[in-house]
């Protein structure tokens, strides 16, 4: 008699049957794999199925913020599923194999070719450029050009050449010093203040300029507030410069954001290769460009500011090629990805796109101001010309906001931005002086935290140096920060606001184990918040306004006090007196 089940039926192993018995790796979870089963410091020793290494990290990377929500990151985090498609077909591809893959090249060049035209570069002149993994590496690939012309010049005169300085803002981002340390050169940080916006100084800058000084970078889109320095003004006190001291200083803008922005919202403004000192030019293509992370450029008005020296030639590749990036290898499919947002969007499209973030933004703007318990560092949302929070500028900015908002900000009309400064769609903001005042105890940092537990990603950092003292929370608007979104964070921010307060009377217990709010949908939230504060109030009146917005989202509740049924309200002096009874 047969013993095995399989001597009787030929083949039954083949369909699971028989001996065969489920073990550890016919299951997903229950197989017993761990990435911290063993030394997770050490290589891993053996291998496992992929299906268990991938619900491992899969697993592990839920505990990741939403990318849509993350509000303190200025990259793309949505592509449509075509350019996705396209990434994923190009995934094994290296863009330096310019001889294997000459369509790559070709869409390589375009695209210089399209950023040189953006950027106002001089007509019928070849594109000079590259593309990068980030505007890091083209803002390095600038400064490293600025040094290597300033040291030509120098030793064909005959001069020293071993104490080259540069000059950016205090508010630049880590890159700019990055360059300076890595390459020897002195960082020459321009002190910045309320009067700049918190960026560059122009005019404290020209002080600060010797026979040393290789150029200078002025950063179109600060990080800190989404101011844009002003790059022709700079220009032109360099000129003033050079006629009076000899010294000729050049320009690289990094324009990480702004480069992306401008030339489609904001076509006026001078700040490109039409500026004279203008030289170079980096930017992030997984920025406001809208492609996903990581791709920048870096372009030079002409051939002659990208020294000879910084170019190496090569020919194990299959063919003679140029190269002068710092990173050699670099995927393809990013790039592919950018031609892909060009080609698909053209300047119809993303003027379109970037009027939306900036729309977006002013709204954010307007409504966190009109709440009288919030003012905004950035100034994007205020007249042109008007700088800076105070009464005045709030109600101009509201009454600007009011009258431009009927317009049609899909369209691809970049006119109505002409009536406001210019900037980035980034929001900056703080408590008001007088809820300072009200709440000595209030603490930004709780409102941040308070807003991750409703899943957005909102910083709380301070201003750079010489203004370090003052603290802001920020908003990157970007294109998927639909009105929607600014709906639902204007809704949180309150919430948040107030849960902070009452955890300065109540456990933090008490204060989120309350039911939802009475009415969790208000038509247009945000516009009637930024609608609901159009005169001066003093600070009874501010109180009384406060309870009006959470009353109107639902978050203002009846307390019983004896038989007595009352509203809580704001006290002056931020006493235990329990204000508002909280909803989660």
């Amino acid at each position: 008699m047969a013993e095995n089940v399989e001597d009787l039926l030929p083949g039954v192993r083949r369909l699971g049957l028989g001996k065969r018995r489920v073990t550890m790796t016919d299951m997903t979870y229950g197989s017993g794999y761990s990435e911290s089963s063993g030394d997770v410091r050490s290589f891993p020793k053996k291998s496992m199925p992929a299906r268990n290494a991938y619900q491992i990290i899969h697993d592990t990377l839920k505990f990741d913020g939403d990318p849509t929500l993350n509000c303190a990151t200025f990259l793309t985090t949505w592509m449509e599923p075509e350019a996705e498609k396209l990434i994923v077909e190009n995934l094994g591809k290296n863009r330096v194999d310019i001889d294997e893959y000459e369509s790559t090249e070709r869409i390589h060049r375009r695209c210089l070719a399209h950023l040189h035209d953006l950027w106002n570069g001089p007509k019928g002149a070849d594109a000079t450029g590259t593309v990068v993994v980030g505007s890091s590496e083209g803002i390095m690939l600038g400064g490293l050009a600025m040094k290597w012309r300033w040291r030509l010049r120098r030793e064909a005169a005959g001069k020293d050449t071993s104490k080259p300085n540069i000059l950016f803002g205090a508010n630049a981002q880590v890159a700019l010093e990055k360059t300076a340390r890595y390459f020897d050169i002195e960082a020459r940080l321009v002190p910045v203040c309320e009067e700049s916006h918190y960026c560059l100084d122009i005019h404290k800058a020209v002080d600060m300029i010797d026979e040393n000084t290789i150029g200078m970078f002025v950063i179109f889109g600060s990080t800190y507030t989404g101011h844009y320095e002003d790059v022709a003004e700079m220009s032109k006190l360099l000129d003033k410069l050079q006629q009076e001291k000899g010294y000729d200083v050049p320009i690289h803008v990094d324009g990480a954001s702004g480069a992306f922005i401008a030339p489609f919202a904001q076509p006026n403004l001078a700040w490109d290769f039409r500026v004279p000192r203008v030289v170079s030019i980096s930017t992030s293509g997984h920025k406001f460009g809208l492609t996903y992370p990581g791709i920048g450029w870096v372009l030079w008005k002409a051939q002659e500011y990208l020294p000879s020296g910084l170019e190496f030639e090569l020919s194990y590749l299959g063919g003679v090629e140029k190269t002068f990036t710092l990173n050699f290898s670099h995927p393809a499919c990013f790039l592919i990805a950018q031609y892909y947002q060009f080609i698909r969007y053209g300047h119809e499209g993303y003027t379109r796109i970037m009027n939306a973030c900036l729309y977006h933004a002013r709204l954010l703007s307007v409504a966190l101001e009109a709440t009288g318990v919030y003012e905004c560092f950035s100034d994007i949302h205020r007249p042109r010309g008007q700088f800076g929070f105070s009464e005045e500028t709030r109600l101009s900015a509201s009454s600007l906001f009011d009258e431009t908002s009927s317009l049609d900000i899909s369209g691809a009309n970049p006119s109505v931005n002409e009536k406001f400064n210019w900037g980035a769609p980034v929001v900056a903001f703080r408590f008001t002086d007088w809820f300072i005042t009200t709440h000595p105890k209030a603490n930004q940092d709780i409102v941040s935290t308070f807003l991750r537990v409703r899943g957005w990603i909102i910083p709380n950092y301070p201003l750079p140096p010489d203004a370090n003292t003052i603290r802001v929370l920020r908003v990157v608007v970007k294109e998927t920060t639909s009105e929607d979104l600014i709906n639902r964070l204007i809704r949180d921010v309150m919430w948040a606001t107030q849960t902070m307060l009452d955890t300065e009377t109540k456990s933090l217990g008490e204060t989120l184990a309350k039911p939802l709010a009475s009415d969790p949908s208000v038509t247009n939230l945000a516009h009637a918040v930024a609608s609901s504060n159009t005169r001066t109030m003093d600070g009874h009146e501010k109180r009384s306004h406060w309870r009006g917005l959470l009353d109107k989202i639902g978050e203002l509740k009846k307390v019983d006090v004896g038989n007595k049924s009352t509203d809580e309200e704001l006290t002056d002096d931020g006493s235990s007196k329990p204000i508002y009874q909280k909803t989660c």
